[in-house]
């Protein structure tokens, strides 16, 4: 991925350019039909997905909790420490999603820290 285009995603546009380039390295773009579940309530969290394009709805014990779309994120819990999924998010619009996995964010630990502390003050800020 382009390191340039980490500016448009908010979570990580305040990021120096060289924790980009790190992160660029990790990160995966991918893309889902409408419909598809990215992640269920209950199942281990290894994964933050950062909406590009496109819509998603939280469930949380099977209700409707949030609306997702371009800019928002989730799972970052699961990237820095052992959890379980708090809800379910469904496609409701065709996405375009970035994936970072907590393998990558370990590698990144030491080459990026910026990348964790960043991840870090996003959990504290929904907490």
């Amino acid at each position: 991925m382009d390191p340039g285009a980490l500016d448009q995603v908010p979570l990580f546009a305040s990021l120096p350019e060289e924790a980009k380039r790190e992160l660029a390295e990790h990160v995966n773009e991918t893309e889902v039909p409408s419909g598809k579940h990215l992640v269920d309530q209950g199942d281990r969290s290894y994964n933050l997905f950062v909406i590009l394009d496109g819509r998603a709805e939280v469930y949380r014990d099977g209700r409707s909790v949030a609306e997702l779309g371009p800019g928002d994120f989730f799972g970052e819990m699961g990237t820095v420490g052992d959890t379980e999924r708090s809800a379910s998010v469904v496609a409701t619009k065709r996405l375009r999603a970035l994936t970072l996995g907590a393998r990558d964010v370990q590698r990144l630990k030491d080459s990026a820290p910026e990348v964790l502390e960043q991840l870090n003050r996003a959990i504290e800020q929904r907490s």
